[in-house]
């Protein structure tokens, strides 16, 4: 199994309302680059995970007068910018998971791009903020991203203690994850990994 590709995987998807501007370039096969500026250091530290790990190219360039809209926002034009990308989703093996540690804290992250968008997030935050990130927005990224993107994800965070090593282990997890459902498996050339023959959404 690899990132054996006939055409490119890529999309750009842009997305401005009254309150947000927003900008997603997103290269399934790539090396892990990132350029990405959200207003809020501590999201573009935790989006950089998923490109990190992931072995995405990612590029968000967004600007918006709050940071719950920013944060929604970019869930929706990444989950839309990962379906794009996806195309007919022939030959990839759809389903992926991770755990990783990061110092005490645990994070599970499983996904399975079935054409439904749910999300299941079994995790908790002590405080109200990361630095400057708000964490109840952890948990709404990770659902807006999974319905607009029209996957199953279920997230989980077995232990930890330090809020900002629960959320980071949780994006390197999903970036792990979406890398191992998104490969292209050479078995599967040609063919979507469904027994409908078609993964909807």
């Amino acid at each position: 199994m690899g990132r054996q590709t006939v055409d490119k995987r890529t999309a750009t998807i842009t997305r401005e309302t009254k309150e947000t501007k927003i900008s997603v370039s997103l290269s399934l096969d790539g090396r892990g680059k990132f350029e990405i500026k959200t207003g809020s250091k501590m999201f573009d530290h935790m989006l950089t995970h998923i490109a990190q790990h992931g072995l995405f190219d990612i590029k968000i360039k967004a600007s918006g007068w709050d940071q719950h809209h920013m944060v929604e926002d970019i869930a929706i034009a990444l989950g839309q910018a990962l379906k794009k990308a996806l195309g007919d989703k022939k030959g990839i093996a759809r389903m992926g998971h991770a755990i990783v540690p990061m110092d005490e804290a645990l994070a599970l992250v499983a996904v399975d791009i079935s054409g439904r968008g749910y999300a299941v997030m079994d995790a908790s935050f002590k405080r109200k903020k990361i630095g400057d990130l708000e964490t109840d927005l952890v948990r709404h990224f990770l659902e807006t991203f999974a319905a607009e993107a029209k996957m199953n994800l279920y997230a989980q965070v077995t232990s930890g203690e330090n809020d900002h090593h629960k959320a980071e282990a949780l994006f390197k997890a999903l970036g792990r994850a979406l890398d191992s459902a998104t490969k292209i498996d050479a078995r599967l050339t040609g063919r979507v990994p469904s027994t409908k023959g078609v993964i909807e959404g």
